[in-house]
């Protein structure tokens, strides 16, 4: 049997979850920029998501998938800029991003991604 890992495991949810050779985040938002540009908020939630990579012992060229969600497709050039400014040419994961409503109001970005430990 594998063992399960959890990275800053809360009452509701872990920050991730590594399983199998695979590290699973939850679902990642801004904290500092919330209400900002949704560039903004892509840079801080990519900066947390490589905190947590490393934490796990991983970086961004190991992840696999991404998830985005973004509280309007409009924004989408927005949010690209931070990621491809973040992305490592080459390395990047397979992705999808969806436009939906978050949480709460001032979060317009949202991501989520699975990475090899």
């Amino acid at each position: 049997m594998t063992d399960i890992q959890r990275i800053e495991p809360g009452p509701r949810m872990s920050e991730a979850v590594i399983h199998g050779g695979k590290i699973y985040t939850a679902g990642i938002v801004a904290d500092k920029t919330v209400g900002k540009s949704v560039r903004e908020q892509t840079k801080e939630v990519l900066e947390q998501i490589d905190a947590i990579l490393a934490k796990a012992g991983s970086d961004k060229t190991r992840i696999l998938k991404a998830n985005i969600w973004l509280t309007d497709m409009a924004n989408f050039g927005q949010m690209n800029q931070a990621w491809d400014a973040w992305a490592v040419a080459g390395k990047t994961p397979a992705r999808a991003t969806v436009e939906a409503k978050l949480a709460a109001p001032g979060y317009d970005v949202e991501i989520m991604i699975e990475a090899a430990a």
